[in-house]
C-alpha cells in the first residue's frame, strides 16, 4: 500500500510541471483570442460579418439569424453559439443542423493552435473542420424532413448595416466578459491539471495499455492507429482545449508518424467533446443522436479519404 501511494504521488508530481506549462500557454492564447472577439462584438463588426454571410446559410436550411450564432461558435466556443440560438425563434430541425455544424467547427483560433502544436498543418486543420462543417449543414438540410422554403424571405441589406456600431457601454460589457473568461480559465486550469495527473497515474500503473487495447476495434473502424486510442478517448470526453497538454505531450514523445497524427486531428477536429458540448446544444433543442452520429460518419469518411490519398501517394499512382 505504501508503494502504491509512493508511485501514485510520484506520477502526479512528475505530471504537474508540463500540465502547468501547457495550462499557461492555453490561458494566454484563449484570453487573447477571446478579448479580440469581444472587441469585434462590442464594435458591431462581428454582427456585420454575420449579416454578410447570412444568405449562404439558406443552403443549410437555416435562417439568416443563425449566421451570427455560427460565427460566434466558430470563433469563440459552443457556449457563445448556444447563447445566440437561445435568443432567436428557431426550429428543432434548424437547431440540430446548427449544432452539428458548430460542434464540427468551433473555437477555431484556439483549438487549431492546439492541433498545430501536436504536429499537423494549421491550414489543413482549419480547412478540414470548416469544410466538414459546411458539408454537414448541406447534407443534413437535404436528408432531414420539412426543409424550409426561403423564397419569400427578406434579408437585411448589407449596405443598410453600419460596419462599425458600438453595441453598448464598454465597462459593463467588459466586466461581463472578464467574469466569464476568469471562470473559464479557472475551470480550464483545473481540468488540464487533473487530466495530466490522471494520465501520469494510468501510465505508471500500466492501465493505459489496457485502455488502448480495448479501444483497438473502434480505432480500426475509424481508420486510426491503435496508439491514438487514449488521445481519442480524451478528445471525445473532454475535448481539445481541456485535453491539450496530454495530446501535445503524447504527440511529441510518441513514435507516431506524422500521417497518424494528421489522421487523428482530422477525426477529432470534426468530432470531439461529445459529452459536455453535445449536452450544451441539446439543452436548446438539438437532437443528440443526429448531431453525434452525423459527425462520427463525417469524420470516418474524411479519415478514409485521407488514408486513400496517403496510399496513392506512397505507391505513386
Amino acid at each position: 500500500m505504501q508503494d502504491f501511494g509512493k508511485r501514485f504521488f510520484g506520477a502526479a508530481k512528475a505530471a504537474t510541471p508540463s500540465a502547468l506549462h501547457t495550462a499557461w500557454w492555453m490561458v494566454r492564447i484563449t484570453v487573447t483570442v477571446s478579448f479580440a472577439i469581444f472587441l469585434l462584438k462590442y464594435s458591431g463588426i462581428l454582427i456585420w460579418i454575420s449579416t454578410a454571410i447570412a444568405p449562404l446559410f439558406q443552403f443549410f436550411g437555416l435562417p439568416g439569424d443563425a449566421a451570427f450564432a455560427y460565427i460566434s461558435g466558430y470563433f469563440i466556443n459552443v457556449y457563445a453559439c448556444v447563447a445566440v440560438v437561445s435568443t432567436i425563434d428557431i426550429s428543432v430541425r434548424a437547431v440540430t443542423i446548427i449544432g452539428a455544424m458548430t460542434l464540427a467547427a468551433h473555437a477555431i483560433p484556439v483549438e487549431s493552435a492546439i492541433q498545430r502544436k501536436t504536429g499537423s498543418s494549421l491550414t489543413m486543420v482549419i480547412a478540414v473542420r470548416t469544410l466538414a462543417s459546411f458539408l454537414l449543414g448541406f447534407v443534413l438540410n437535404l436528408i432531414l424532413p420539412n426543409r424550409p422554403d426561403f423564397s419569400s424571405t427578406t434579408t437585411t441589406e448589407l449596405s443598410q448595416l453600419p460596419f462599425f456600431e458600438i453595441q453598448g457601454e464598454f465597462l459593463p460589457l467588459f466586466f461581463d466578459w472578464f467574469t466569464m473568461i476568469s471562470l473559464l480559465m479557472l475551470k480550464m486550469v483545473t481540468i488540464i491539471l487533473s487530466l495530466n495527473i490522471l494520465h501520469g497515474v494510468l501510465c505508471e500503473f500500466g492501465i493505459l495499455k489496457y485502455i488502448s487495447n480495448a479501444a483497438r476495434p473502434l480505432m480500426n473502424i475509424f481508420g486510426l492507429s491503435k496508439e491514438n486510442s487514449f488521445l481519442w478517448i480524451i478528445a471525445n470526453i473532454v475535448g481539445l482545449s481541456y485535453g491539450a497538454s496530454i495530446m501535445v505531450e503524447e504527440a511529441q514523445k510518441s513514435n507516431l508518424k506524422k500521417r497518424d497524427i494528421d489522421l487523428l486531428n482530422a477525426h477529432i477536429g470534426v468530432s470531439h467533446s461529445n459529452v459536455e458540448d453535445l449536452s450544451i446544444v441539446v439543452t436548446v433543442g438539438a437532437v443528440w443522436w443526429i448531431v453525434l452520429f452525423s459527425r462520427w460518419i463525417m469524420s470516418l469518411i474524411i479519415v478514409w479519404i485521407f488514408r486513400a490519398y496517403f496510399f496513392l501517394k506512397e505507391h505513386k499512382f
